[in-house]
């Protein structure tokens, strides 16, 4: 699939992979293992980036941990990030305390630091992470990791309009949305429906790469039907 965008994402979060990714599920930590084993490091990923960039036109977002980031260097990859055409960055183990030199750098050229609010966010911290996160506000919908849930986790609805009630910026929620009727339900009240786990286990489970595809924009046209209806 050249163009994530012709099944209707408004955007596609690219994962970098890392060893020992603390946020994720059984499935996105198999596919790490997968990508890190097939030799996909994070220069790979911007390189995948650029290669995708004419054809794309929705936003490219990477999702990662630290070390990487880190390992390149803070400017070096903002600047590598900002020369392919990267539009924002999810890192789940950085704070905006401990990063505020990485997220001034990303800034600097253009780049989103997107940060994430949780069940367990105070009061006075959401109101923090609102005001320093750019592009949106990443809410993690359940207290644990990622991954697909049979229902959606109770209170979601009313943390996200405490938030949007600080801010215009936009509230997206992610972890544990697998289906495309969880994705309508939770449209209803938020911008933007993130859906990574059940994507990836649909890939993983086709048994060659165009049928990995045709899984991929099919599910990816379900969901994008659903937070598009009307309500």
């Amino acid at each position: 699939m050249d163009d994530p965008g012709r099944a209707g994402a408004d955007a596609v979060e690219l994962g970098v992979p890392f060893s020992d990714p603390i946020a994720e599920g059984p499935t996105i930590q198999r596919a790490s293992e997968r990508a890190l084993r097939s030799g996909t490091t994070l220069r790979r990923v911007l390189e995948l980036v650029k290669r995708l960039r004419p054809k794309v036109d929705v936003p490219l977002i990477l999702m990662g941990y630290a070390n990487p980031f880190f390992a390149m260097g803070e400017t070096g990859f903002a600047e590598s990030a900002a020369q392919v055409g990267v539009d924002g960055v999810i890192v789940p183990d950085l704070p905006p305390e401990e990063g505020g030199p990485f997220y001034a750098s990303l800034a600097a050229r253009g780049i989103d630091a997107i940060l994430l609010a949780a069940p367990t966010t105070k009061p006075a911290r959401l109101r923090l992470l609102v005001e320093r996160t750019r592009g949106f506000l990443y809410y993690v919908s359940l207290t644990g990791v990622t991954g697909a849930r049979s229902q959606i986790a109770a209170g979601v609805r009313e943390s996200v309009l405490a938030a949007k009630a600080l801010s215009p910026k936009p509230v997206c929620v992610g972890f544990g949305v697998g289906t495309p009727e969880q994705a309508r339900e939770i449209a209803a009240y938020a911008d933007g429906v993130a859906v990574g786990s059940a994507l990836v286990d649909r890939i993983a489970k086709a048994g060659a790469p165009d049928q990995a595809v045709d899984a991929a924009e099919r599910f990816v046209a379900e969901l994008a039907a659903a937070v598009h209806a009307p309500t």
